[in-house]
């Protein structure tokens, strides 16, 4: 980074602007090759935008429009990512989905759907009839005419999952500026000079995956062919309690105008509901509502009765990058040595590696040299494990013994102890704040939401070895 009056910096290869699970997954397969690149974010974390508040279900791609890009990209994404959530350590659960019909009219859209999944490659796509769905669901509200099973659809952890990007990408020389949001760029003789409100950088290519600001990005190299308009998505977060009521994530048959209310565990062992759809003028409205949440709990009762009694643990809002495009907004300019990468909406989740496998394949043929490193090809760290299904570190005899830290918890509604804290601190990518925290352990995201555990957890992090201000000695450098 250069600051004015500095020595300017030297002239990355690649610049991606964008730290969400999408730009970290393009940083983490352009550090496979010999380039000097660089990932910025005007976020004091990765994935502190639409990554961190969605549904959080790896998608099948069963629903997406045919022959669309989003459609193969979703595909292909699904089959990486399944194989990299095993190698990282990422939490991952195969629930499966069952689509519901509660009306006749609901019930004959079911050929149409079976249709366009074939059309998109899936074929596990199946009829459950309303018995049959019963005796899995049993607590589904009465009136249910029938299902379409989705074996495949599955929840994932969208926290660990852009954090293993960002910390493959980073340690085999990828640099990560946080807290820089880039205000202007310049062409150059064969760069960009890109300012920020905290120096400027320069890059020979610009790969743009800004989420909700990938219009603006894109309007400064001189685009203009869509325009974000975020859609707020209010959810409902219910206890642990109430995990048992739910076995697949059940999905509401869409409309044109929306894809519903839909039910879902989460990899936490909590069940979300929601989300709602709202489009906002504002880009940074994660508000939540009173007239959303009413409006959740109403579709919850007509969904699953039973669910809308228990306790609500928290409620969260997230904002989509909608466009005025159906389609994925994916181009590389040669002219200017510049990539777009917006439009990318919910499924940008589960699409987020097939994203970024086609992104480096269209630079490459743009005219980017792709030479993989000589030995030295980056391998998927193995990250923490913060899921329910899963072996945690306060139910292991045997680490608690040869490390008592693991043994001492403070969180005590997730089981989230202080050796685990003390190992985000001391991470490749140590959190800058409790939220960066919690969504590495799960600290204060419990039933109480850190009403017990946040000044310890607090203290924690201002202990020596934890200081936040080695943070940025460490990652920004």
């Amino acid at each position: 980074m250069t600051a004015p009056g500095s020595p300017p910096e030297p002239v990355a290869d690649v610049l991606i602007v964008g730290a969400g699970v999408v730009g970290t997954a393009i940083a983490r397969t352009l550090a496979r090759y010999d380039l000097d690149c660089v990932i910025a974010d005007a976020g004091n974390d990765v994935g502190t935008g639409t990554t961190k508040a969605n549904t959080a279900i790896l998608h099948t791609g069963f629903d997406a429009v045919p022959g669309s890009l989003e459609s193969r990209l979703v595909r292909r994404g699904a089959e990486l990512l399944r194989d990299y959530a095993q190698q990282a350590g990422i939490p991952l659960e195969r629930t499966g989905a069952l689509l519901v019909a509660w009306s006749a009219d609901q019930h004959a859209e079911f050929a149409g759907i079976e249709d366009k999944a074939r059309h998109n490659g899936y074929l596990a796509i199946r009829y459950v009839p309303a018995a049959e769905l019963y005796a899995r669901e049993p607590h589904l509200a009465p009136g249910a005419l029938g299902a379409l099973e989705i074996p495949d659809e599955s929840i994932i952890c969208p926290w660990t999952t852009p954090l293993a990007y960002a910390t493959e990408a980073v340690r085999a020389g990828v640099r990560l500026r946080l807290r820089t949001r880039v205000l202007g760029v310049t062409a150059a003789d064969g760069w960009h000079e890109v300012s920020t409100n905290s120096g400027s950088m320069r890059c020979r290519w610009l790969v743009n995956a800004a989420g909700l600001e990938s219009d603006r990005i894109d309007a400064m190299l001189g685009g203009g062919g869509f325009t974000i308009a975020p859609r707020r998505g209010e959810l409902i977060v219910f206890d642990k309690l109430a995990r048992p009521l739910v076995g697949a994530i059940l999905l509401p048959v869409p409309t044109p105008q929306t894809k519903g209310v839909l039910v879902a565990p989460t990899v936490y062992g909590n069940v979300l509901l929601g989300p709602t759809a709202q489009d906002v003028f504002d880009r940074g409205d994660t508000a939540t509502t009173g007239t959303g949440l009413s409006s959740l709990l109403a579709a919850g009762r007509k969904i699953m009765p039973d669910l809308v009694r228990e306790e609500v643990t928290a409620t969260y809002a997230g904002l989509r990058a909608a466009t005025e495009h159906r389609d994925y907004q994916i181009r590389v300019d040669s002219s200017r040595r510049y990539a777009c990468v917006g439009g990318i909406r919910s499924t940008g989740l589960t699409a987020s590696l097939g994203i970024a496998e086609y992104v480096a394949d269209q630079l490459a043929e743009a005219g980017l040299e792709l030479r993989e490193r000589d030995g030295r090809r980056p391998k998927p760290p193995v990250l923490p494990y913060i899921g329910q299904a899963g072996r945690r570190p306060y139910q292991d005899g045997a680490r608690i013994a040869a490390d008592p830290a693991y043994g001492d918890i403070v969180c005590h509604c997730e089981r989230v102890s202080r050796g685990e804290i003390r190992d985000a601190l001391a991470s490749p990518l140590p959190p800058a704040d409790l939220d960066g925290l919690r969504r590495r352990t799960r600290a204060t995201n419990g039933r109480c939401q850190g009403f017990f555990c946040a000044a310890r957890v607090a203290s924690l992090m201002g202990a020596p070895g934890g200081a936040r201000a080695d943070r940025d000695a460490r990652v920004l450098a």
